[in-house]
């Protein structure tokens, strides 16, 4: 890995590298916009802790794996990771292949710090070894739930596609709302095309609808057909796991990406170290960075001043999870046990509902903070 000389003061890189294994959806079916942004985040991160010298003189390397969207893709990057030597896990954005990852991760004794993907139970029981900055979808969901309640709506449509993460969703979404005089309908994408859900948004009264689908298909054909059809004029179209946040998103539906809530990971404003990170990644990215980019440069932070504490010990680095306060791009990072949550987790990243403004597409409007 080929690193920039250190600035005057810092301590001399040498020696052999500190590795960290990198897993990031950069093919498809991954969600290949999400991975770019996460890759540059832990990129942009991985140059500055060498830049200021190091992991105690070592160069930090990052090793990166394309996952693919791929659960067992990712298990076989993490056995090969392990083989490497890589001192600890970092990234992934999919829930299910986190999930494949962290189990894993946890049956080889390799620390795992999750950047993006928000499953609850990313491990079947409690570890020592896995940890997490994106929140639990349990408590972004709930927010997301809060925000529809608040808006007026009560019957919420969910066009869903059959996965775990999905699945998760509904549930989410469902026993939060019912409780609050909200009902869920599910809509079967397996058995629906994105023309026929417009009948059944009618024949339903549904006042929203959340895309619990694939980007950019089915999802994009979902609201092509959804708003073209004049007797949903007045529906809701939602995309809690975050469709929208993309370049891509508006790329491919124009003025139709917009006003199509979201939940995204950010601050209403952004510390002086957010600032700064956010001129270097949009310089890196050539576009806004969204979310992602900051969970991937927050990951290194993390794992590296962890690195430099502790040493590349895999063993001493699981053991640090609960002494780690770091101040990231979002705020300051710390794990705890949370219940229900079986690996240590920072609560919370601070949470957002946003859309893309119908009069400024590439504006994003704050509707509901949690």
């Amino acid at each position: 890995m080929n690193t920039p000389p250190a600035p005057p003061g810092a301590e001399r890189i040498d020696g052999s590298s500190v590795q960290i294994g990198a897993l990031v959806p950069l093919t498809r079916p991954g969600w290949i916009e999400a991975g770019r942004h996460l890759l540059a985040g832990l990129k942009l991160a991985v140059r500055e802790v060498n830049d200021a010298g190091g992991i105690g003189g070592r160069p930090l390397e990052l090793v990166v794996r394309d996952t693919a969207a791929d659960p067992q893709r990712a298990a076989a990057a993490v056995d090969e990771l392990a083989r490497l030597g890589a001192a600890a896990l970092a990234g992934e954005y999919h829930s299910v292949v986190a999930r494949a990852a962290a189990a894993r991760a946890d049956a080889l004794g390799l620390p795992f710090l999750c950047s993006s993907a928000v499953l609850d139970a990313l491990t079947e029981q409690p570890t020592e070894w896995v940890a997490r900055l994106a929140p639990a979808q349990s408590h972004g969901w709930q927010i997301y739930a809060d925000f529809l309640l608040s808006a007026g709506h009560s019957r919420i449509a969910v066009a869903a596609e059959p996965s775990v993460y999905w699945a998760a969703g509904a549930r989410i979404l469902r026993d939060h709302l019912a409780p609050r005089g909200g009902t869920v309908i599910e809509l079967d994408m397996r058995a629906l095309a994105p023309t026929a859900v417009c009948d059944e948004l009618v024949d339903n009264r549904a006042t929203a609808l959340l895309l619990l689908v694939g980007n950019p298909e089915p999802a994009v054909s979902i609201v092509k057909s959804v708003r073209r059809d004049r007797r949903l004029a007045e529906i809701m179209i939602g995309a809690p796991a975050g469709q929208p946040e993309f370049a891509e998103w508006a790329t491919s539906l124009g003025d139709d990406s917009a006003g199509i809530p979201f939940l995204r990971y950010l601050p209403e404003r952004l510390s002086p170290l957010g600032a700064r990170v956010k001129t270097a990644l949009r310089e890196r990215l050539a576009e806004a960075p969204s979310f992602v980019a900051f969970e991937g440069y927050d990951t290194v932070t993390v794992l590296a001043d962890v690195l430099r504490s502790h040493g590349a010990d895999r063993a001493r680095t699981a053991e640090s999870w609960p002494r780690v306060a770091v101040e990231g791009t979002r705020g300051q990072i710390q794990f705890s046990r949370t219940p229900g949550i079986s690996v240590w987790q920072w609560a919370w990243p601070p949470i957002q509902v946003v859309d893309r403004d119908p009069a400024e597409p590439d504006r994003f409007r704050i509707l509901h903070a949690g």
